[in-house]
C-alpha cells in the first residue's frame, strides 16, 4: 500500500525513529500507526539490548526542588559519552526523570523502573529502552535521593560545572519566619556551594562512624615514616593525622570557602544568632558524575565520530 509523507511524519514523532525506519515500519505494518511504533518499538529494544552492557559513565546529575523548598530530588543520569550527554534528547530525559522521582516518591532505582511510564507507555524501565534506541547509547539512571522536610527548612541544590557534581542540602530551623529572611537564604546557597566544592561527608563529627575512624587509624598506623617511634609516640602522631582526616570529612569542621578564617560550624551559628534561632545541616547529598566507575577514555572527536556512526 501507499504510504504517505504525513504518517511518516506523524509515527517520526510519535517514537522518535529516523524516516527510512518509520517509512518501513508503516510498511510493514500495512499503515497501522499503532502496529508501526509497536515495529519500532520492538526493534528499539532489540538495539537497545546491544547498548545496555556498554559501560556509561557520562551523563548528568540533576536536581528537582518542589515549589515550596520542602521536597527535593538528586539524581545521577548516565550514558556513554559528553558529546550525547550535552544534547537535548538526553539532558530532557534526565530532568524528566527527576521531576518523575519528585512527585512519585520510589524507594529505590528498582522500585522507580518498575513504576508506570509517564503517558502510560509501559513501565520507567521500557521508558528507559526507548530512550537509548533513540539516542543510539546505553543509559542508565544510576542512582537517586528524596529529601522531605516536616517542619521549618529548606532544600537547596547546586549544579556544578555542566551537571559533573551535584549537592542536595537540608537546612533546618527552629521557626518559619526564619526560612524567609535573606541571611538564611544566602546561607544555605553558601553550603550549597561549600559541600560541592570541599566534598564533606558527614554533617557533623557526631555523625563519623567508629567504623570510619578505626579504618583511618589502621592506615595511619601501617605508614612507614612513624615505624621507628616508641609505641606511645606512634599513638599520639596517628591520633593527630586521624583528627585531621576527620575534621576534612566533616562539614562543619571545615574552613568556609569564602572566608576561610572561619569555620562553617561558625558560619552557621553567626547566622543563626543574627536570626535569633537554631540552624542545622541535618543531612546532605553530593554526588560526583561517574564516580566509581571505570570509563574508556576517549577524546572529543572519537566521541563525534562515534556518535556519527550511530
Amino acid at each position: 500500500m501507499s504510504i504517505t509523507a504525513s504518517q511518516v511524519k506523524e509515527l517520526r514523532e510519535l517514537t522518535g525513529a529516523g524516516m527510512m525506519d518509520a517509512k518501513k515500519a508503516l510498511v510493514e505494518a500495512d499503515g497501522d500507526m499503532k502496529k508501526a511504533a509497536e515495529v519500532l518499538r520492538q526493534r528499539g529494544i532489540a538495539t537497545a539490548e546491544k547498548k545496555s552492557g556498554r559501560t556509561a559513565a557520562e551523563g548528568l546529575v540533576q536536581a528537582e526542588i518542589s515549589a515550596d523548598g520542602k521536597t527535593g530530588v538528586l539524581v545521577e543520569v548516565n550514558c556513554e559519552t559528553d558529546f550525547v550527554a550535552k544534547g537535548d534528547a538526553f539532558t530532557g530525559f534526565a530532568d524528566s526523570v527527576a521531576k518523575f522521582i519528585l512527585e512519585k516518591s520510589p524507594a529505590n532505582t528498582d522500585a522507580l523502573l518498575a513504576l508506570p511510564a509517564p503517558g502510560g507507555s509501559g513501565s520507567m524501565k521500557d521508558h528507559v529502552t526507548e530512550q537509548i534506541a533513540q539516542i543510539k547509547e546505553n543509559i542508565s539512571i544510576r542512582r537517586f535521593v528524596r529529601y522531605e522536610i516536616a517542619g521549618a527548612g529548606q532544600l537547596k541544590s547546586y549544579i556544578h560545572t555542566g551537571g559533573k557534581i551535584g549537592v542536595l542540602v537540608e537546612l533546618v530551623a527552629g521557626k518559619d519566619e526564619t526560612v524567609k529572611s535573606d541571611e538564611f537564604q544566602q546561607l544555605v546557597k553558601d553550603l550549597s556551594m561549600q559541600i560541592a566544592s570541599s566534598a564533606p561527608e558527614f554533617p557533623t563529627r557526631d555523625e563519623v562512624s567508629k567504623e570510619v575512624i578505626e579504618e583511618e587509624t589502621r592506615v595511619e598506623m601501617g605508614k612507614e615514616d612513624i615505624q621507628s617511634k616508641p609505641p606511645e609516640i606512634r599513638e599520639k602522631i596517628v591520633s593527630g593525622r586521624v583528627d585531621k582526616l576527620v575534621a576534612q570529612k566533616v562539614l562543619y569542621e571545615q574552613p568556609f570557602i569564602k572566608d576561610p578564617s572561619k569555620t562553617v560550624s561558625e558560619l552557621v551559628q553567626e547566622t543563626a544568632s543574627k536570626l535569633g534561632d537554631t540552624l542545622k545541616v541535618s543531612r546532605f547529598t553530593r554526588y560526583l558524575l561517574g564516580e566509581g566507575i571505570e570509563k574508556e577514555e576517549k577524546s572529543f572527536a572519537e566521541e563525534v565520530m562515534a556518535a556519527q556512526a550511530q
